[in-house]
C-alpha cells in the first residue's frame, strides 16, 4: 500500500494538516488500514524533501503538527502519473501466510496440514465478516468502502482456493516415490540426455570413431 501516494492523492483535492489526512484516508478507506499519525507526519516531511509538498501557510504555525500542505506543480504531476500508471507486481509484497507455509514444509515436526486447515477456518471466518459488512453498508452513499470490500472477499476467497490447492498438491507430492540420485552400489544414477532445443541440451555428432 503506498501511503506516499495515498496522501498526494488527497492534498490534490485540498490543502490539509497531518491528523485531516489521517481522518480523510480512513475515513474512505472503512479504516481497512489505519495509520499513525507520526507515520504521517514522516511520510509529509519525506515528500516535502522530495519537492512534491509544501507548507501552504507557516504563519503561526509552531511545530509539524499543525503545518498545513498542498502540492507543488511537481507533486501534483507525480499524482496524475499515479493516478494513469497501473499497480505492478514486480516486486510483491511479503506475504506472512505464505512464507509461513513455505518454512512448514521445509521444517521437521510441523504438522503443515493442521496449519492449513486452520488456516481455512480464520479465512472464512472473514470472508464472513466481509460480506456482513458489505450488507450494512449504504450502496448510494459507501461506494469507496463497499469497493475496499469486495476487494478484501476476494482476496479471501483466492486464498481459499490456493489453501485447497496447498493441500492437492501436499498429497501429490506423499503419494510420490521417493526420489534418489544414486544408482546401484552408490554409483550416480545415469542421466538421460537432454533433448535437442531446451536450454543446455547437449549436441551429439557422429565422431566416426
Amino acid at each position: 500500500m503506498s501511503i506516499r501516494h495515498g496522501l498526494l492523492a488527497l492534498l490534490a483535492e485540498r490543502p490539509m494538516y497531518g491528523y485531516q489526512l489521517r481522518a480523510e484516508f480512513e475515513t474512505r478507506t472503512g479504516s481497512t488500514w489505519p495509520l499513525n499519525v507520526g507515520q504521517v507526519y514522516t511520510t509529509l516531511q519525506r515528500l516535502e524533501r522530495d519537492g512534491l509538498v509544501e507548507p501552504a501557510d507557516t504563519a503561526g504555525t509552531a511545530d509539524d503538527q499543525t503545518a498545513v500542505y498542498q502540492l507543488t506543480e511537481t507533486g501534483r504531476a507525480e499524482t496524475e502519473k499515479w493516478w494513469s500508471a497501473p499497480v505492478t507486481r514486480h516486486a510483491p509484497a511479503r506475504d506472512e501466510l505464505a512464507i509461513k507455509l513455505a518454512l512448514a514444509v521445509t521444517l521437521p515436526g510441523i504438522d503443515v496440514q493442521l496449519v492449513v486447515q486452520r488456516q481455512r477456518t480464520e479465512t472464512m471466518r472473514a470472508v464472513q465478516q466481509y460480506t456482513r459488512l458489505s450488507r450494512q453498508a449504504d450502496e448510494s452513499n459507501d461506494t469507496a468502502w463497499l469497493l475496499v470490500l469486495d476487494s478484501l472477499v476476494f482476496a479471501a476467497e483466492a486464498e481459499i482456493r490456493w489453501l485447497d490447492h496447498v493441500e492437492a498438491r501436499l498429497a501429490r507430492t506423499a503419494r510420490r516415490p521417493a526420489r534418489t540420485d544414486a544408482g546401484p552400489s552408490g554409483a550416480p544414477a545415469p542421466t538421460a540426455p537432454s533433448s535437442p532445443g531446451r536450454p543446455g541440451a547437449a549436441t551429439t555428432e557422429k565422431s566416426g570413431r
